[in-house]
């Protein structure tokens, strides 16, 4: 069990760094924009998602490029689809529950309630990450066997 959990910090914890950074960034720029909680929220939320999934995938398109090299082969539109295919699964699931409830409700009523935007946002984070590695971790198990073979 220990490996897989050091594989899983390996994967999640640089792309969770990044992303609470970009979701902070994303309320506080929104909500000095707008002053609405709605709006810090949604771009929290959203900020979050860009950086956390963009980092995922350049961190799978290097090792597929990588992997078809090795083999001589090229890293084509046909590959970077299945690198997104890879990610879908794992993902996909958590992610509609988290992108379009938990994280965006979480985001705009634990300021509210902590009286804090910067506190409740990096709250509502965390809490909403819980709920999103359950489902995700699984579907990374499941991807590894079937979709991650990029040879």
């Amino acid at each position: 069990m220990k490996p897989l959990i050091l594989e899983w910090l390996r994967r999640y914890l640089p792309a969770e760094l990044l992303s609470a950074a970009a979701t902070l960034a994303g309320a506080l720029l929104a909500f000095r924009s707008t002053h609405s909680g709605v709006a810090a929220a949604l771009a929290a939320t959203w900020a979050g998602n860009v950086v956390y999934f963009g980092y995922l995938l350049l961190l799978d398109a290097r090792l597929a490029y990588r992997q078809r090299r090795a083999l001589g082969r090229p890293y084509t539109v046909k590959t970077f689809a299945r690198n997104v295919r890879a990610l879908a699964v794992e993902f996909g699931l958590a992610e509609l529950a988290d992108s379009f409830l938990i994280r965006p409700a979480l985001m705009y009523y634990l300021p509210r309630w902590l009286g804090s935007l910067a506190g409740g946002i990096l709250l509502a984070k965390l809490l909403a990450d819980i709920s999103f590695y359950i489902p995700a971790i699984v579907g990374y198990e499941l991807s590894k066997k079937r979709f991650r073979d990029f040879r």
